[in-house]
């Protein structure tokens, strides 16, 4: 079993690998869900963690359907990514009605390869999980990201498990979202699930000793706690 971490910033990349996790999803924008990182995040990350590292390729918040320009955006930012040595990406690209967009899909699997795929909680935005799976597995998706279309997936176990079953290693099913030490051996034990994704993330103070209590919109810096990566990493074993 292993564990996926996503990681907001690079340093938690670094934090990851150290407490044995095997692969990073490597994002920004926490409190948007995530969105791609930079290109200086990318390959500062590439050059300072040798654990495989999947950037999420997301131009925006929202949904997960995309007009050309964005689709076109995403392709670039693909093609980046095996530029700099990623081993894969975390991708979702859907249809108006809410399906899984099979046709754009295969293009993102075509541009990407020899870069693995994950598809990312697009997934949990299907209005049929279990179409949309057999929908990833004809594309070539390597895994599937998700929380059982519920907002948590210690709340979907039964979901992930019927999902684990279907995909009958064709698909690698991940649970993610609400995934923690106190919960992981409850999803090993009902879901069968192989891999698991989380970021255990804390807020950590601000650096400047200067705020000015008027200025609202700087927001938080966030960093992966090492110590529950650990206590994760040590339930999978």
């Amino acid at each position: 079993m292993l564990l996926e971490v996503c990681a907001f910033n690079v340093q938690s990349g670094i934090i990851a690998e150290k407490a044995g996790a095997k692969r990073v999803e490597l994002c920004d924008n926490p409190v948007e869900g995530g969105t791609t990182p930079s290109y200086g995040a990318i390959r500062q990350a590439r050059e300072n963690i040798s654990i495989d590292l999947y950037p999420i390729i997301r131009p925006r918040a929202g949904s997960f359907w995309y007009d050309e320009i964005e689709f076109t955006m995403m392709k670039e930012d693909i093609l980046l990514c095996k530029q700099l040595g990623c081993d894969g990406i975390s991708i979702g690209v859907q249809n108006q009605d809410g399906t899984i967009d099979a046709n754009r899909m295969k293009r993102i699997v075509d541009w990407a390869y020899p870069m693995g795929v994950t598809c990312n909680r697009v997934f949990d935005r299907t209005p049929d999980a279990f179409a949309a799976l057999e929908t990833l597995i004809d594309c070539g998706i390597e895994r599937v990201l998700t929380s059982g279309q519920k907002s948590a997936a210690p709340d979907a176990t039964e979901m992930l498990a019927q999902l684990v079953k279907q995909a009958d290693s064709r698909i690698i099913i991940m649970p993610g979202a609400g995934v923690r030490s106190g919960n992981i051996e409850k999803l090993i034990k009902e879901t069968g699930a192989e891999e698991y994704h989380t970021s255990a993330r804390i807020t950590i103070p601000d650096n400047v000793l200067f705020q000015n209590p008027e200025i609202l919109d700087v927001g938080h810096v966030v960093l992966a706690n090492e110590e529950e990566l650990r206590l994760i990493v040590e339930h999978l074993k």
